[in-house]
């Protein structure tokens, strides 16, 4: 009888986990659906260069080792991550009226009084700590962000300096170390035609959802709110 019980629970919390996190479990399901497609194509494409040039294709698991993946991986990662974590630092003090991905610049900071919550005893352990673990917990999310964006970047200058090293030795000339991969102008052409499209992808998002609707969605204010409303709440 009890474990004719535990089978009915068991599954309502199964359906409770997958409802709470349906939005996360759903976005690294894509993620990992589509970096494996990109890894699928890029070995063809690889694999097809490499016949063009006399030399033999590679296997799957080699080619993710290669600098021509790590590159193509990284060098996307790092212009996401650099968008996301400059918005959540440049959204502490920065504002749009009207727009839902901004504070309303004449509210109250929810945060001004964050202190006096310390007791609590549901309030994360950072805060009830104080000191220097809050300090650091009250920037974390930037930080994380960043800390992301630096770690994708060096995987980046590492995977296009093999890459570039390969294309370099084939035409006769010498290879390059990652420091010197990032004097080339190659490294910052492949950097800064994505940093210029994430931000501007942000920007018209900023501007867009000043008059502009989803219904349902946390990231639009509600349908009937005035364009000169703040925030999407």
């Amino acid at each position: 009888m009890a474990a004719r019980n535990r089978t009915p629970n068991l599954r309502n919390g199964m359906r409770r986990f997958l409802r709470d996190n349906s939005l996360s479990i759903t976005m690294f399901g894509l993620f990992f659906v589509f970096v494996t497609a990109q890894s699928v194509a890029g070995l063809f494409d690889y694999n097809s260069t490499q016949m063009e040039h006399g030399r033999p294709p590679v296997g799957y698991v080699q080619y993710l080792r290669s600098g021509d993946f790590v590159e193509a991986v990284f060098e996307n990662w790092e212009s996401e991550f650099l968008q996301m974590g400059s918005y959540v630092v440049l959204t502490a003090f920065l504002y749009q009226r009207g727009s839902a991905e901004s504070k309303d610049p004449e509210a109250e900071d929810p945060d001004a009084h964050y202190g006096e919550d310390r007791h609590r005893a549901d309030a994360p352990w950072p805060v009830r700590r104080g000191g220097l673990a809050l300090k650091i917990y009250e920037n974390s999310l930037g930080i994380a962000l960043l800390a992301i964006f630096v770690f994708s970047f060096a995987l980046h200058v590492i995977g296009g300096a093999e890459a570039y090293s390969q294309e370099q030795v084939e035409h006769g000339e010498a290879p390059v170390s990652p420091l010197q991969y990032l004097g080339t102008s190659r490294m910052w052409f492949e950097s800064f035609q994505n940093w210029q499209s994430e931000f501007l992808a942000i920007g018209a998002m900023v501007v867009l959802s000043i008059y502009l609707r989803q219904r349902g969605s946390p990231e639009s204010k509600p349908v009937a709110a005035p364009h000169a409303k703040t925030g999407s709440g």
